[in-house]
């Protein structure tokens, strides 16, 4: 039997704290270093991580340490130098969403990562959610045709503590489009293809903060698809992943609302519901024939667990990153043209990115 993967969690905020939670109820890894400066809010590094060294400096701990992997769970401003120490040391990072927070930065990580044969994983967790393979493979079903257009949106209300717990979200670098809408590019890149135009509104009327809080986007996809996006961190609002994928029971659920709606030539599905509706064989497509009408799997697992796995076996060799640097750096690309397109008032069009 492999001896478990030594890791190290440099952040322990919200979402650090549940990677360190998952850790440590591994068989396959052990939690051996927390990185948590003396000045950040923490989740618990007195508590049940009381045993685990705490270190104030990355590259501290991992001087210090025997290290296998590293899981990059800092502010955004952060993920650029903390991955670029991994990378260098030779050892295989899990860098949050977003890989980095602007574009050339994330470049970087790409840039050193494919140089050294580092390996990168990004943090968009939830491409391994089984509610987005069954929503992918229904997309791609003869029963749903060619895909054309898409709807989605992340409308929800963040409470005041949350800005006061951590004052950077209200500063550049933080805003609903990079905390946020970065998770929403990596799934609509997953299930629809790449994006190559964009255009977008935005304001920050509500909150006041130095950064957006509610965001209109238009998408045009390389296959042709349209889709459109709403986005909003001050809306009272159940059309969102948290609210209705059931994935954080942090939350409450909504399991019967939706927060994206695909249409093909054939039939459309509604996500998470699974609902779909499509014409059968023995009618001739029209708005004035009826549907058939059926409902895709709703499994339920923890997609944090099953990105940990993976990134076990990345660690090992085992199997590449299913959302490598390049993916961050392209989730990046798409935000960086959302903004953009925001600040200049016109349709942005995305540069052609080679894979290699």
């Amino acid at each position: 039997m492999d001896c478990p993967i030594k890791i190290v969690v440099s952040g322990l905020g919200l979402i650090g704290f549940q990677h360190a939670l998952r850790i440590r109820q591994s068989s396959d890894a052990t939690l051996v270093g927390v990185v948590q400066p003396k000045d950040c809010v923490n989740h618990d590094v007195d508590g049940i991580f009381c045993d685990v060294p705490l270190y104030n400096d990355l590259e501290d701990a991992l001087d210090s340490l025997d290290v296998d992997g590293v899981i990059v769970s800092s502010p955004n401003a952060f993920h650029n130098s903390q991955s670029l120490i991994c990378i260098r040391k030779g050892i295989p990072v899990l860098v949050e969403k977003p890989i980095a927070d602007n574009l050339s930065s994330a470049e970087e990580i790409l840039v050193e990562s494919r140089a050294s044969g580092v390996p990168v994983l990004v943090g968009h967790h939830r491409t391994y959610n089984p509610l987005v393979c069954e929503v992918r493979k229904l997309i791609r079903s003869s029963m749903f045709g060619r895909l054309v257009a898409m709807q989605g949106s992340a409308l929800f209300y963040k409470p005041d503590h949350y800005f006061v717990e951590g004052s950077w979200r209200t500063r550049l670098g933080g805003g609903v489009l990079l905390i946020n809408m970065i998770h929403e590019v990596g799934l609509m890149r997953h299930l629809c293809g790449e994006v190559v135009k964009v255009t977008a509104l935005a304001g920050h009327d509500v909150r006041g903060f130095e950064v957006e809080d509610t965001v209109t986007i238009g998408l045009h996809f390389e296959n042709g698809a349209m889709g459109s996006f709403l986005l909003s961190d001050a809306a009272a609002s159940s059309k969102s992943w948290e609210l209705t994928a059931g994935e954080n029971p942090a939350y409450p659920q909504q399991l019967g609302d939706t927060c994206y709606h695909f249409s093909g030539t054939n039939g459309s599905v509604d996500f998470p519901t699974m609902n779909y509706r499509y014409y059968d064989s023995s009618v001739t497509p029209s708005w004035w024939e009826d549907f058939s009408y059926g409902a895709g799997e709703r499994e339920s697992s923890d997609p944090l667990q099953l990105q940990l796995d993976h990134f076990i076996n990345v660690i090992r060799g085992l199997e590449e990153p299913m959302v490598s640097a390049l993916d961050g750096y392209r989730n990046m690309a798409v935000v960086e043209a959302i903004k953009e397109s925001i600040e200049k008032g016109r349709v942005i069009e995305l540069p052609k990115l080679a894979d290699s």
